[in-house]
């Protein structure tokens, strides 16, 4: 069959303006989708720091304590036959939680958004928190924290932020404030006795000199201490292993921590207060009982 010349050019164009068209079409699609190579990857400098924070084996100290636990269990025991344990347990992880995002979680945030304030921030925790128990257990795992960062991150993180003024995370002065704002509450800490080193501010100010966001710091420092309850839970033989990390990652919890952080994220310090008073009680209680697993 033959084709005239005029139409078997027009089919040539044709061809020519649709292979340029599917070029065009593929080029559109490639920008809006995932490049899967390695190379790839999302690069997140704040998500190693992130990994390093959550991982159970940072040594903190933590896992010595149980936040309460303990002492609840055995402060409801007569009323409490084994068969309703788990159910006492969630009750006291929402309130153990509710405790800590009311009188912890604003100086997290304060301390990573003011870190020249750290020194004040630390005495104002201290002052206001009246339990002997949980201001020990506070004041041990803040000074865990700053020997993890003297002795495991200060090389690579400390070298890592000097020169850099740059916004970030959204708070203006650059990490290298922050560093320095840590090494002088350090020195502050070995010359002077008013010095605590509690946990909460400390953990603002660290994760901050990290590059860790602030909102995912946030909702770390909930997660942890949920973590540590249900780890304490299971070393109580209150729940078996598999059941906590069904409870670690239910969405009832992740909601739990989510709205408290949503909360709390514009709450000062001055505001800061217990909103369970009776978990006082219950973790003061704990140095009493005639016998435990856990440390006061």
């Amino acid at each position: 069959m033959n084709i005239p010349t005029d139409d078997h050019q027009s089919l040539k164009d044709e061809i020519v303006d649709l292979e340029r068209r599917l070029r065009d079409a593929k080029a559109q699609l490639s920008q809006h989708e995932p490049d899967i190579t390695p190379s790839a990857i999302r690069n997140d400098a704040a998500l190693h720091p992130l990994l390093l924070l959550a991982d159970s084996a940072l040594p903190l100290g933590s896992f010595a304590f149980s936040s309460g636990l303990e002492s609840y269990l055995a402060h409801h025991k007569p009323s409490l036959p084994s068969a309703s344990q788990v159910s006492a347990f969630h009750t006291f992880l929402r309130l153990s939680l509710s405790t800590l995002a009311s009188t912890a979680l604003p100086y997290v945030l304060a301390g990573y958004r003011d870190p020249w304030n750290i020194e004040t921030l630390d005495n104002d925790f201290d002052a206001s928190t009246p339990c002997t128990v949980a201001r020990r257990a506070s004041t041990a795992q803040g000074r865990a924290l700053l020997q993890v960062w003297d002795r495991s991150f200060k090389t690579q993180y400390d070298g890592a932020t000097k020169g850099n003024h740059a916004q970030t995370n959204g708070v203006h002065g650059g990490t290298n404030v922050a560093v320095d704002a840590l090494a002088a509450f350090s020195t502050a800490l070995r010359t002077s006795k008013n010095v605590n080193a509690h946990l909460a501010p400390l953990w603002g100010l660290v994760t901050r000199i990290l590059g860790v966001p602030l909102h995912d710091a946030a909702y770390l420092f909930l997660f942890s201490h949920a973590r540590t309850v249900i780890s304490a839970a299971v070393r109580a033989s209150v729940m078996g292993p598999y059941q906590a990390q069904s409870v670690l990652a239910s969405s009832e919890l992740q909601d739990r921590i989510r709205g408290l952080v949503e909360e709390g994220w514009n709450t000062k310090v001055e505001d800061a207060g217990q909103s369970v008073p009776v978990m006082d009680l219950w973790v003061g209680r704990h140095e009493k009982l005639y016998s435990r697993i856990f440390n006061s």
